[in-house]
């Protein structure tokens, strides 16, 4: 997410990029956004008949942890990460 900057990612995409699935992903981010390191919206289909989309991006506090965590390099590591903003 960091490398996309302002832009809004799509939690389809971040599980595929980060390799895991979304009923990890899905709880870390509501997690991230209540304590206030991302921001979400539901976004209109790109393409009529296909549901909205939830998207993310990380807030200004957010960028700085990020910058202050590298990417994790294990699925240990996202556990690890999942049990610190629990």
């Amino acid at each position: 997410m960091l490398q996309s900057g302002n832009r809004w990612c799509h939690g389809y995409d971040l599980a595929h990029r980060a390799g895991i699935k979304s009923g990890t992903l899905y709880p870390l981010l509501m997690r991230l956004e209540a304590q206030g390191y991302l921001e979400a919206e539901w976004q209109a289909p790109p393409e009529p008949g296909r549901p909205p989309r939830h998207a993310y991006r990380l807030t200004v506090p957010g960028q700085q942890l990020a910058h202050d965590n590298p990417p994790a390099a294990s699925k240990q590591d996202v556990a690890d990460l999942s049990e610190r903003f629990t």
